[in-house]
C-alpha cells in the first residue's frame, strides 16, 4: 500500500504545478531566427515540469529551423530550465547558401570567413541537397581540419580524379569520394607538414593509408605526356657535320667510300713506282 501511495504520489507531483517551468534560459544561438526559435523553445517549455521534461516537444516546437542540430535541456529545480541549442555550423556554400557538413540547408545562419563553393546547377530548394555530388563534397568540406578551413577554395568533381578540393596557396587534394574523409583529411595534413613535400602541385588521398604528393620539381626526369595521350614524338637530333673529302687539286668531292662492291676503275692496278731518276720499274734493292 505504501508503495503504490509513493508511486501515485510521484506521478501526481511530476505534472503538479509545484514544479512548473517558470523560467526558460536558452542559449547558443546565433542564427538571425534566434528570436523565433527562443519564443518556440520558451512557450513549449512552459507547458511541463522540471520533473517531467519532454524532449521530444521541444524538438517538435523548433522543426521548421533546420538550423539546429540538437538540444540539451538542464532542468533547475523547482521552476528552472536552460536549453542549450547545438547548431549546425556552415561548412560549405552551395548557389550562395551555406549548407552543413550533412547536406542541411543553412538559410539564414551568419557566415563567417570564408568557406569552399561547391558547384551546382541551379539554386538549392528545400531544407537539404538533393545532388549527390554537392553532398559527397559537403561531406568533405565538414570534415575538414579546423586549420584549413580558411584555406579551402572550391570542392569540384572531375572526371578521372573525382572529388578534388583546391586550396589557397597550396596544393589540389584529391579526396576520389566521400568515404573515411575524416581519414583523408588526417593524411592530407600530415603530407602538408612534411617539409619533403614542398612545392607539390597536388596530393592523392584517395588511399589515406598511403597518400602521395605529386608535381614536385624534378631536374634530372624527362617529362611525361599526360595519362591518355599519345607521346609526342622525340625533337630531331642535330645534323652532323659534313666530313665528305674534298680533292684539294679539283676541289671535287671525292668518291665515296667503298660499300664492299667493285668499282670497276678502282679496280685497276695502281701505276708502278719510279725511281728517282725518272725511269721506269721497280728499283733493285740495294747490294
Amino acid at each position: 500500500m505504501t508503495f503504490v501511495l509513493a508511486v501515485g504520489y510521484r506521478f501526481w507531483l511530476r505534472d503538479s504545478s509545484l514544479v512548473t517551468v517558470e523560467k526558460v534560459e536558452v542559449t547558443g544561438l546565433t542564427t538571425k531566427d534566434a528570436p523565433r526559435v527562443r519564443a518556440a523553445l520558451a512557450s513549449a517549455a512552459h507547458t511541463m515540469t522540471t520533473l517531467h521534461v519532454r524532449q521530444e516537444v521541444l524538438e517538435q516546437a523548433i522543426a521548421a529551423y533546420p538550423v539546429v542540430r540538437a538540444l540539451e535541456v538542464h532542468p533547475d529545480f523547482p521552476h528552472g530550465l536552460t536549453i542549450q541549442v547545438i547548431e549546425y555550423r556552415p561548412a560549405a556554400l552551395v548557389g550562395g547558401l551555406p549548407v552543413a557538413g550533412d547536406g542541411t540547408i543553412l538559410r539564414g545562419i551568419p557566415v563567417e570567413g570564408s568557406l569552399p563553393t561547391i558547384e551546382v546547377r541551379g539554386v538549392p530548394h528545400g531544407n537539404r541537397l538533393t545532388d549527390a555530388t554537392a553532398l559527397h563534397a559537403a561531406r568533405i568540406a565538414g570534415a575538414a581540419p579546423a586549420a584549413l578551413r580558411p584555406r579551402l577554395e572550391l570542392i569540384e568533381m572531375r572526371a578521372q580524379d573525382g572529388l578534388v578540393v583546391q586550396m589557397r596557396d597550396g596544393p589540389e587534394l584529391i579526396f576520389g569520394d566521400a568515404t573515411r574523409a575524416r581519414a583523408k583529411w588526417i593524411a592530407a595534413t600530415r603530407v602538408l607538414a612534411d617539409p619533403d613535400a614542398q612545392g607539390a602541385t597536388y596530393i592523392d588521398v584517395r588511399l589515406p593509408g598511403r597518400p602521395a604528393a605529386g608535381g614536385l620539381p624534378a631536374t634530372t626526369l624527362a617529362p611525361v605526356a599526360p595519362a591518355g595521350e599519345e607521346q609526342l614524338a622525340p625533337p630531331d637530333t642535330a645534323v652532323p657535320p659534313d666530313t665528305t673529302p674534298v680533292d684539294p687539286a679539283t676541289e671535287q668531292l671525292a668518291p665515296a667510300p667503298s660499300t664492299g662492291a667493285t668499282d670497276p676503275q678502282s679496280a685497276q692496278p695502281a701505276p708502278a713506282p719510279t725511281d728517282s731518276t725518272g725511269g721506269g720499274g721497280v728499283s733493285p734493292p740495294a747490294g
